[in-house]
């Protein structure tokens, strides 16, 4: 342990003096400071403590930087942007669909000014929020009613609590599926209240097993649940909509099928054709349809619920709505996202999810031969090159389908793959990769051409030492 450095630590009220200091105390204020400078200052003490610092004397000056550091990183926004370099479109932890820029100009009309949110211009009396898109919804997806609650998981619970509490819910076993964060079929039907009957095994249900499980006095809702996260293939079988849609009408019963990924529909594209759509859900006859907002519909988290004007009528009139109700925001931006769907030609290019996941392969590698050449500047420090690979769709959607693409491949000469990663990461706006082996991959599917110069620089001062 070095005494000596540890008497030269300065204290507080000497820093406050000094002039760097107090030009950061004019731009982000006194309790900011000071809490930077007595971190860094126990920070610094440790390190003494601990012999990590052993020198003759104290650098006041790294000592001032270092506070100034953290008062600034302290300043930043938790909630930041970042650039996608995985190559998975619906990255659940880098927030799943980014926004078209038509949309975001929306929600930052409505954020900053009063609005119409449940006022009716005409009467001047209360309105209801859901009129904002309960009107567009059904002219996109052809439904008689829709209702519009915070995510799929409330929309699913809301359907549950509203049509079928202390009743039987059939459901084939091999659909009681877990998405993420606990959000466990039987669970939320335990929580709603419905009474789970299971039919058929894991890799094959007839229509037969649904048949023989209706029971006139304590059935409430024949259940389908689209397996968006997994897929069962080999010896199976199951039950199609239109199949499962004709049972529950010849027993007087709602069929529900809680599609999850929410793709409008297929736009000729041949990366959709496995995926059932919005609108093939819709034209099959089940009573009730439920999807997300921010996975393959490219807009913000929300539960959308389609559906019979009188089931639909029946889950606004619940209480748990309230509970589930969104907000200004996201009605600004959902409203903003249908609109764009009003024409199907120009939301395949306008959505950037839908823009993103229907690139060809062309444009893929035009695009990272642009990356390529203004990355050839730092091929001193690392090798630089183009490889073919294949992205994901993510956030829980189309788990089978990985289109390819064009990856550019950079192996490090000066550090490690992974000091690499985490440098990129760090950065004011990170930069997430995926590091495999020996290679730091950056899929150019999900990475914005106006990001590029970034990227380059970014990747420069790091392998250059100077990050």
């Amino acid at each position: 342990m070095n005494k000596k450095l540890l008497r030269e630590l300065p204290k507080v009220d000497d820093l406050l003096l000094d002039s760097k200091i107090a030009s950061a105390l004019k731009t982000f204020g006194r309790k900011p400071v000071i809490k930077s400078i007595r971190s860094v200052l126990d920070q610094t003490r440790q390190a003494i403590l601990s012999g990590q610092i052993n020198d003759d004397r104290l650098d006041i000056d790294n000592l001032l930087s270092a506070i100034l550091e953290r008062v600034a990183l302290d300043a930043q926004m938790n909630l930041k942007p970042v650039i996608n370099a995985t190559g998975v479109v619906l990255h659940t932890n880098l927030g799943r669909a980014p926004l078209a820029p038509a949309v975001w100009q929306a929600v930052s009309e409505i954020a900053c000014q009063y609005n119409t949110l449940e006022y009716d211009v005409s009467s001047g009396g209360r309105g209801s929020r859901y009129s904002h898109v309960e009107s567009l919804i059904c002219e996109i997806t052809g439904a008689e009613a829709a209702l519009v609650v915070n995510n799929n998981a409330a929309a699913m619970m809301l359907i549950l609590s509203a049509l079928a509490k202390g009743g039987e819910v059939v459901v084939s076993r091999g659909e009681l599926v877990e998405i993420g964060g606990s959000f466990r079929v039987p669970e939320i039907m335990a929580q709603s209240g419905a009474i789970l009957r299971e039919v058929g095994t894991t890799n094959k249900t007839h229509l037969r097993d649904y048949a023989a499980a209706i029971d006139d006095e304590n059935c409430a809702m024949l259940l389908k649940v689209h397996t968006s996260n997994y897929r069962i293939v080999g010896f199976t079988e199951e039950v199609s909509l239109e199949q499962l849609a004709e049972l529950g009408k010849a027993h007087g019963f709602p069929v529900v099928y809680d599609l999850g990924s929410g793709l409008v529909e297929g736009f000729n594209a041949p990366l959709f054709e496995s995926e059932i759509s919005v609108l093939q859900s819709v034209a099959s006859g089940v009573d009730v349809v439920s999807f997300s907002g921010d996975k393959l519909l490219g807009g913000p988290q929300a539960g959308i619920i389609i559906g019979r004007k009188n089931l639909i009528e029946k889950m606004k009139a619940h209480p748990l709505t309230r509970a589930f109700r969104i907000d200004k925001l996201t009605l600004a931006a959902l409203e903003a996202t249908l609109r764009i769907y009003r024409d199907a030609d120009s939301a395949k290019s306008a959505v950037p999810i839908l823009q993103m996941l229907t690139m060809s392969e062309a444009e893929l590698a035009d695009r990272a031969t642009k990356l390529y050449e203004m990355l050839k500047a730092v091929e001193a420090h690392c090798s630089v090159a183009i490889e073919a690979g294949t992205s994901q769709v993510g956030g829980g959607s189309m788990p089978t389908v990985e289109p390819a693409t064009s990856v550019i491949a950079l192996r490090p000469k000066t550090l490690s793959v992974h000091a690499l990663q985490k440098a990129l990461r760090m950065t004011a706006k990170p930069i997430v990769v995926r590091a495999v082996n020996d290679c730091v991959y950056l899929d150019v599917r999900t990475i914005a051409e106006s990001d590029y110069d970034y990227i380059v620089e970014s990747i420069s001062k790091i392998l250059n030492g100077k990050r």
